[in-house]
């Protein structure tokens, strides 16, 4: 699958599922305008290995809850490419690891409305006008597997409120700006992110055997599916969600 002479904005690509996702686009052809928030190593190490795959990799930093930071990155689209093809929204609240972590269940809440939630609708109603002041085009959202099932616990419900509220509104929005531009949601499981990581092994062993597909995913694998849902291979899909959990949800 090609995204040769595409240009794709990633956010939230210093590491993990957007790192894996701006290098498989350039792997795909396309050039890059890829954002992080603080994490400066991280999008330096994007941005190498997009330019040694032989693409143009532009990085600016973005906090995707503020508006103004989102409409600095369309400009920063504009002014080094004049279009945007492909716009993949994966930043989003860890409160999983480090500080986040450590947050009162009503501060993750607010934390993951503010960055996930409304991080995700301002950049998207950005994409939409840029790609119809262009020839349309495809924007990717990030939800979550389990939001179709649900899961017990306190992380998992708040990341359901979020994560719903996403898939929710993506599908609203692909009907809203179809035919000329595709919304599709990605809603990966298990994923050997930091916290898969971080994770206890004991747990680690009981996600493998719940898989049917006996391991945990990796960043690479979700990347293989946003390659795809950003191609010409998936012209005739909008408002769907692929989830890549290796089958824990069906």
């Amino acid at each position: 699958m090609s995204l040769a002479g595409k240009v794709a904005v990633v956010t939230g690509a210093s590491s993990g599922i957007g790192q894996a996702i701006a290098l498989a686009f350039a792997q795909a052809g396309a050039d890059l305008v890829v954002s992080y928030r603080h994490n400066r190593a991280g999008i330096d190490e994007t941005v190498r290995r997009v330019t040694e795959a032989g693409r143009v990799g532009v990085p600016v930093q973005v906090d995707v809850s503020r508006a103004e930071d989102i409409e600095r990155l369309a400009e920063a689209v504009q002014e080094r490419f004049g279009r945007a093809d492909v716009w993949t929204n994966n930043a989003g609240a860890d409160i999983l690891t480090g500080r986040g972590a450590t947050l009162s269940p009503a501060e993750k809440l607010e934390l993951l409305l503010t960055v996930d939630v409304r991080g995700t609708v301002l950049a998207s109603w950005t994409a939409v006008r840029l790609m119809r002041a262009g020839s349309g085009g495809v924007i990717l959202n990030m939800s979550w597997d389990h939001v179709v099932q649900g899961m017990r616990g306190e992380n998992p419900i708040l990341y359901s409120v979020a994560k719903g509220a996403i898939a929710s509104f993506s599908r609203s929005l692909a009907r809203e700006v179809a035919p000329a531009i595709r919304v599709n949601i990605l809603a990966p499981g298990f994923i050997e992110t930091a916290f898969g990581e971080e994770a206890d092994s004991t747990w680690r062993d009981e996600v493998v055997a719940r898989t049917p597909l006996a391991r945990w995913g990796v960043p690479e694998d979700v990347a293989h599916a946003a390659v795809f849902l950003a191609s010409e291979a998936a012209g005739f899909l909008t408002g769907q969600t692929l989830t890549v959990n290796g089958g824990v949800v069906m």
